[in-house]
């Protein structure tokens, strides 16, 4: 998964990265267009000053519990277990459709 991510110089020669609220530019106009182009103005003000946007390449992570499936693939308990489940269905759809 890549994220995007800002990267802007600071002073003391230093870098700030930062992900998330990465284009927290917010302008208003009166149409659609100009609101593009005064957006467009003020982030190529930003990238002129220093800063780029890069993407940021992260692994998916497992889900946490992925390590137990089929932990109980091959378990006598949990056939006799599924069996006895289906057989309390069956009763009680039988009891709920008795007037």
């Amino acid at each position: 998964m890549q994220i995007p991510v800002l990267i802007e110089p600071i002073a003391g020669n230093g870098y700030r990265a930062s992900g998330g609220q990465l284009l927290a530019v917010v302008v208003e106009a009166p149409t659609r267009e100009e609101a593009l182009a005064k957006l467009k103005e003020q982030l190529q003000a930003r990238l002129r000053d220093g800063a780029e946007i890069v993407p940021l390449e992260t692994a998916p992570q497992p889900h946490p519990l992925a390590k137990f499936v089929g932990m109980f693939k091959d378990d006598p308990l949990i056939k006799h277990w599924k069996k006895s489940m289906a057989e309390y269905r069956r009763q009680s759809d039988r009891d709920r459709d008795r007037p």
